[in-house]
């Protein structure tokens, strides 16, 4: 947090902030020496003229998937292209009642400089379009795979970098069950373990496990529930201070697989990461903001981009802000953000990338409809705990 000080009026303004930042630094300095609380965390500022604004007066819906592929392109999934979209206000072009707006397809690519370069999607011929498009992964050929967590989404899809249909694996329309090998219940995400040739997928909102596909041809391999156990599909409570749910309360909202050999599993319910070997072995689990009730804690996550993946970046869409965990301890460090509209803040946090520059993107869903980067500052000595609004400090 930044500290505000009283400083006297000088012979210039320029004084007055020379004054100012050497001031700040001899407080924070005696203060980190004598509490011994500071810690050294990655830092980042919002970048608020990122993205550039879209092309055709297209607007975003709500934006529930980020993937960065090897080239920093960033793709995002959005929804809600219609009338729940906003109404005639907000996509008054496409209801011919106004000059503005209409929606831009679900999938969009930018490049890092913010570029829209290509915008696809939607129904098509050979394969089942969801009924509420959700969570996207890029493979290292470039194909993206996309789910869906709305009625009858019990399959994923995918296509080439530029849309073309690829395939289809599940079969839409399945009732939920956790044990089939052959369809899925509204898939919230996927992650590519391109080193095995494995996708994993969040199976999700109605189903309880992650679920395990060949990258390659789709083949179903594997899959588990909370703790390793087998899945069940009734419904299980969270009730903060009480013993956590031996199943996924849900919706299993991701499942990451790190480098070096762990997976990542967000029970966003019941506030928790659960962290399993590849074959579903447990291993540990923590929680994050015990209290929190509704939609939970943990949504999604994404890893720093070095060779040890140190640092865990955790979306928390209930509590609008962005954690970041040492991966080892499992402990929160910093957090930033909190709950607004202006560059910074956010209205419920849903997906988390981390491009090879350790640029972190967010999007928003429900009304923030938004996608943000916070650019990489460096690793900085700060006191531990919330940062507040990460802009840009030649702005303050």
């Amino acid at each position: 947090m930044r500290k505000k000080m009283k400083i006297a009026v000088g012979a210039s303004l320029a004084l007055a902030v020379a004054a100012l930042t050497a001031g700040q630094s001899l407080l924070q300095e005696p203060v980190s020496a004598q509490s011994g609380t500071m810690v050294t965390a990655p830092s980042f500022e919002v970048d608020p003229f990122w993205p550039k604004p879209l092309p055709n007066q297209w607007i975003i819906g709500r934006a529930i998937g980020i993937e960065i592929d090897a080239r920093d392109h960033v793709f995002v999934v959005h929804r809600d292209q219609d009338a729940m979209f906003g109404g005639a206000t907000e996509i008054g072009l496409k209801l011919g009642v106004s000059e503005c707006c209409t929606p831009a397809p679900p999938i969009l690519e930018f490049d890092p400089a913010g570029n829209l370069v290509n915008a696809w999607g939607g129904p098509g011929d050979n394969f089942t379009w969801p009924a509420s498009n959700h969570g996207i992964a890029i493979a290292p050929n470039g194909n993206v795979w996309i789910g869906g967590n709305g009625g009858g989404d019990s399959h994923v899809l995918v296509f080439t970098g530029d849309g073309q249909f690829v395939a289809q694996y599940g079969v839409p329309g399945s009732e939920p069950d956790s044990n089939s090998t052959t369809f899925f219940g509204q898939v919230a995400e996927l992650a590519i373990d391109a080193a095995n040739n494995e996708v994993y997928l969040a199976d999700g909102y109605r189903h309880k496990r992650v679920a395990v596909l060949d990258l390659n041809t789709g083949a179903f391999k594997r899959y588990w529930g909370a703790y390793g156990n087998r899945p069940v599909d009734e419904r299980v409570d969270y009730t903060p201070g009480a013993p956590l749910p031996q199943q996924f309360r849900g919706p299993v909202h991701c499942a990451i697989p790190s480098a070096d050999g762990l997976v990542y599993v967000c029970d966003r319910g019941s506030n928790r990461i659960q962290v399993f070997r590849p074959d579903g072995t447990f291993v540990r689990e923590a929680v994050i903001a015990p209290q929190t009730l509704a939609q939970g804690s943990t949504w999604d996550i994404s890893f720093s981009n070095d060779p040890e993946q140190k640092y865990i970046y955790l979306a928390d869409g209930q509590n609008f802000k962005i954690y970041v965990l040492d991966r080892e301890s499992m402990e929160i460090m910093v957090s930033f953000g909190g709950g607004g509209r202006q560059p910074g803040q956010f209205y419920a946090p849903h997906s988390i990338a981390t491009d090879s520059q350790n640029n972190i993107y967010t999007t928003e869903t429900y009304e923030g409809k938004r996608i943000q980067k916070f650019v990489y500052q460096g690793m900085k000595n700060t006191p531990p705990g919330h940062q507040g609004v990460p802009w840009p400090a030649n702005r303050l």
